[in-house]
């Protein structure tokens, strides 16, 4: 079948609706739901049943990008700064470094099997030496995984944010192999640039866009996630536009925002989560009909050797090496080096060669393409399994609790007070966020006129308005009371 503009969207949406009722029922035979997705792709291509014929290698890297920005701003937005702090440089180190080693470990082992040539090796090492964010979020997510020691954020953090490290030594060594006449020492300077750019970027990109958040008035709530996705591309492209690194800036700026106050965070969070499932669905569903099976075949073999070391000597090299210097158990090295997941990352970073023109591009993505599946078969229906065998997980009863009932959790639910404002009240025509109102305390609904209104962010308090207020200890209300009585200046 050739697509047209006629039946892309049917097909397009039969793909996603077979995919989400799939994805709903896997893991009850313990098969990560991506790796399904993946499998619908292929089954809808050339070579599968649906005879779907898609051969476009920068429609799919467009598409990857644009589902790895929802991605990692969606993971990065889901990260709370009180859980990663503590583990902090260990998932930092894994993200750089582990990563670095990774990829020559790999890249030498490809150099003394094949006949690649170093650089060619190195890139493909360096293509397949981050994790997934993808695949961990959703594996670990999905399936509700209780890990001790700060496992659970540290293997999050890593993935989330490793993907840049892996890309700058991508597009470093690409560069090598299309330009042979440079040496390694020439793209260090690049380097440099795309991390210290990105990550300045980020930060920049994240106090503006709280501002700007926080600021613009908006006549309707749902413009506001619009507004966000807005931030999130200007954030990617126009770091990448001066020459930083635009994966880097996006998670960063992800991450400040999430932990901070803003308008109508809630219903930004929820939009999110449900577009970062969306464009897994589209990206894994894009790269199964990219690839073509009868073309993998020749190299199942080098495949085979590839994936069992990647998975069996460089990563769990790597992880022992980056934390060689941070006090943690062998136990739990051993667990982060078997959730060393590769996914969707790799296959799109292995469109970058085959648009290049390198020679052995096609030879590099099926490769590619074997190792990821293998890896998402082999480590992403074992996560439970490896857990339990290392003892680093939870018994059922100490698991972590969902994210509602988390916030549930949170509420202070010892006293419940009614309290007015009055006319000379500093709180007057003052919006909540405005407030600095105490975060031991929560507005839970505002009586106005008879009616009752429910609070957020941009909500404006008014004279005379009645408000319900939860809060745990006395010590708290005062801190409220302080927050709205305050005289004005």
């Amino acid at each position: 079948m050739v697509l047209t503009t006629e039946n892309i969207l049917l097909v397009g949406s039969l793909l996603l609706l077979i995919s989400v009722i799939i994805g709903k029922t896997s893991y009850k035979f313990g098969v990560p739901t991506l790796l399904l997705f993946l499998t619908i792709g292929m089954l809808a291509g050339s070579d599968g049943i649906g005879k779907i014929n898609f051969d476009n290698p920068k429609v799919a890297q467009f598409i990857g990008i644009v589902s790895l920005n929802f991605i990692l701003f969606s993971g990065g937005l889901d990260t709370s700064w009180k859980a990663v702090k503590p583990i902090l440089r260990q998932g930092l180190v894994l993200s750089t470094l582990g990563v670095f080693l990774t990829a020559i470990s790999l890249g030498l082992f490809v150099y003394f099997i094949t006949d690649f040539t170093l650089y060619e090796s190195l890139l493909l090492g360096s293509i397949v030496s981050s994790t997934d964010a993808a695949a961990v979020f959703s594996i670990l997510r999905s399936k509700s995984l209780g890990l001790k020691n700060n496992l659970r954020p540290t293997l999050e953090l890593e993935s989330g944010s490793n993907d840049p490290m892996a890309y700058v030594l991508t597009i470093s060594f690409l560069t090598l192999v299309t330009n042979p006449e440079k040496d390694l020492v020439s793209i260090i300077p690049l380097f440099l640039q795309q991390m210290v750019i990105g990550t300045l970027a980020g930060f920049g990109f994240g106090r503006l866009s709280k501002i700007i958040i926080n600021s613009i008035k908006l006549d309707f709530e749902g413009l506001y996630s619009v507004l966000v996705i807005a931030l999130m591309f200007i954030t990617f492209s126009a770091t990448d536009f001066v020459g930083g690194n635009g994966f880097l800036a996006i998670y960063i700026c992800a991450v400040y925002l999430g932990n901070q106050e803003l308008i109508h965070k809630k219903s930004i969070l929820q939009m999110f989560d449900g577009l970062a499932w969306l464009m897994q669905i589209v990206l894994f569903l894009t790269l199964g009909l990219l690839v073509f099976p009868s073309d993998i075949i020749p190299y199942l073999g080098l495949g085979v050797a590839i994936s069992v070391f990647l998975i069996l000597v460089a990563r769990p090299l790597s992880v022992f090496l980056s934390l060689v210097f941070f006090k943690m158990k062998i136990r739990n090295k051993l667990y982060i080096s078997w959730v060393g997941l590769r996914g969707a990352v790799p296959i799109v970073f292995a469109t970058y060669p085959l648009l290049a023109g390198v020679e052995k591009a096609h030879m590099i993505f099926n490769v590619v393409f074997f190792i990821s599946v293998t890896s998402v078969i082999l480590q992403g229906t074992t996560l439970s399994i490896a857990a339990k065998w290392l003892h680093v997980s939870l018994p059922e009863k100490l698991k972590p609790v969902s994210d509602i009932e988390r916030l549930i959790s949170e509420i202070p639910k010892s006293d419940l007070r009614e309290l007015k404002i009055l006319p000379h009240f500093y709180a007057v025509n003052k919006r909540i966020l405005d407030l600095n109102f105490p975060k031991s305390a929560f507005i839970v609904m505002i009586k106005r006129n008879e009616e009752y209104i429910r609070p957020g962010g941009s909500t404006t308090i008014l004279s005379d308005d009645l408000l319900m207020v939860l809060a745990d200890k006395e010590e708290d209300f005062d801190l409220v009371n302080d927050c709205l009585e305050k005289q004005r200046a």
